[in-house]
């Protein structure tokens, strides 16, 4: 974060040349924001603020935060989801208070974010915009600036463990059923489909989540 208060200046030469002090949070004013997606998290305990001779004052405040994201996996393993990451003051109006902006462009803010995430799990960091717009609450309208993230899933974990076999699996059914094999034995084997079958929809379940409106292509055929 970085604002002006143009109540704190001082002449450097006046104080042996020092032109930038850090000072606790609490010293100053400071703008209180929030995430509206954070379900929960853990701050940082880093409750200082840089402050310039000429009234800049810069905070940074790193922590991490569990966001609520509404997941699309009809097309699971092969899809792309959009999470929302808004930060908005609801303390002081955008109109006459606090507005807020971001210094830098979407594609610095995607370098950045590409070079910190990490690249060997299972999502990939594909893009990241940024939107600022006011929110009206209340007769009032605040200042929001949201981060649209993307990310894409790689897929080659599922498509090795659950994709194939599935298909040799059905395979393997329609071998068998067309077979000169006897019925006891076309039983049987039928018998064991199932239950790898089963199995599979039990792994299938257990790694998707349950908070998704359509199910995957792969668990309704």
């Amino acid at each position: 974060q970085e604002w002006e208060n143009t109540f704190v200046t001082w002449d450097p030469q006046d104080f042996c040349n020092i032109s930038e002090i850090v000072l606790p949070t609490d010293t100053y004013w400071s703008p209180t924001i929030f995430i509206l997606e954070r379900v929960n998290g853990q701050n940082s305990n880093l409750d200082y603020m840089a402050i310039t001779h000429n009234g800049s004052f810069k905070s940074t405040q790193p922590f991490q935060v569990t966001l609520t994201c509404s997941l699309m996996i009809f097309k699971f393993p092969f899809d792309t989801q959009t999470c929302n990451l808004s930060v908005a003051s609801f303390l002081y109006p955008a109109v006459t208070d606090l507005v807020m902006k971001t210094k830098r462009t979407p594609a610095e803010m995607m370098k950045d974010s590409q070079s910190y995430f990490l690249t060997d799990g299972e999502w990939k960091f594909t893009n990241l915009s940024i939107i600022e717009y006011r929110e009206e609450l209340d007769d009032e309208k605040f200042s929001v600036v949201t981060y649209v993230i993307s990310m894409e899933r790689r897929p080659t974990l599922y498509i090795l463990n659950l994709i194939l076999p599935t298909c040799a699996l059905y395979l393997l059914d329609m071998a068998v059923l067309f077979g000169p094999s006897s019925l006891e034995e076309k039983i049987s084997f039928q018998i064991a489909i199932i239950l790898g079958s089963s199995m599979l929809a039990v792994i299938l379940n257990n790694i998707l989540p349950t908070s998704s409106n359509k199910p995957p292509i792969i668990g309704t055929h």
